[in-house]
């Protein structure tokens, strides 16, 4: 509030980029220094107890964030800059043990719709029309060039950005645009690629392809009935993979079993999972 207020005072436009802990282990609520000083003592797991928190728990700091927020939007709002002040409110990754992510399978640390999925609301009642959505997919790195474009900046060449501008979907009501996106993860050798409403999924040694507008849940793998988008989004992932830094040793460490795995897609025993290695000339 003392920063909004500086600028405002300053007449100087500014960029302020503001991080909650909550709701993130851990996991307190307003009045809980009891858990602050249980976590403090040697062998109580310390911040990444497995042992505390709770949906009500897990509530209340939300609650108290949203509370937090307001109190930075209602600053904009005395200094009469909320007409022409963007606001983005998104989150960095999916839900964390208490989290609901229906109507997706996964969380946090996964590639599955759970874990990549998050909230995303952007406020500019200068230029964007309230209460509407887009269907454009979107990916994090697209508010860089978002916000450049809504500044009236370029990019410096010298540094092509991975994103891109989602102002003509936000502020003209342009159609969606296709896109491809991919993504890897460090645990369970996780592999990820999106074209369309197609995703190719790859958790250790099995491999999926599902349609997650038709299928969010991700439990139908079409991975055989359209091979041939299978092998062309396992392939295209190997491309844009050879053009990234090399993947570390712990991509390649399990931390599932064969029992967590058949879990998260409802068999009944691993054998039920797909095992099929993917290579480029698969």
């Amino acid at each position: 509030m003392d920063v909004v207020n500086g600028y405002a005072k300053s007449g100087q436009p500014f960029l302020l980029s503001l991080h909650f802990n909550a709701p993130h282990w851990p996991r307190e609520g307003p009045g809980d220094e009891a858990e602050s000083e249980r976590l403090r003592q040697a062998g109580s797991g310390g911040l990444a107890d497995f042992d505390g928190g709770s949906q009500k728990t897990y509530q209340r700091m939300i609650e108290e964030m949203d509370k937090q927020i307001g109190r930075a939007l209602q600053v904009l709002r005395a200094n009469g800059l909320t007409e022409n002040t963007i606001v983005i409110f998104t989150s960095d990754n999916g839900g964390e043990r208490f989290a609901d992510t229906w109507p997706f399978t996964g969380r946090k640390t996964e590639l599955l719709e759970g874990g990549l999925r998050i909230p995303a609301i952007i406020s500019w009642p200068a230029r964007i029309p309230r209460g509407q959505a887009t269907e454009q997919v979107s990916i994090s790195m697209d508010w860089v060039p978002t916000l450049l474009a809504a500044a009236g900046a370029l990019p410096d060449p010298a540094y092509p950005l991975d994103g891109m501008n989602l102002l003509p979907m936000l502020t003209q009501n342009a159609p969606p645009v296709s896109r491809k996106l991919f993504w890897r993860y460090k645990a369970n050798a996780q592999r990820a690629a999106r074209d369309g409403d197609y995703k190719f999924l790859k958790i250790l040694d099995n491999t999926f392809l599902f349609n997650v507008v038709e299928d969010p849940l991700e439990r139908a793998n079409l991975k055989e009935r359209h091979k041939d988008v299978y092998q062309r989004l396992a392939r295209e992932w190997y491309e844009w993979n050879s053009s990234m830094l090399p993947e570390i040793k712990e991509s390649f460490t399990a931390s599932f079993d064969g029992k967590q795995l058949a879990d998260h897609f409802g068999a009944k025993t691993s054998d039920q999972m797909p095992d099929i290695p993917v290579s480029p000339d698969d």
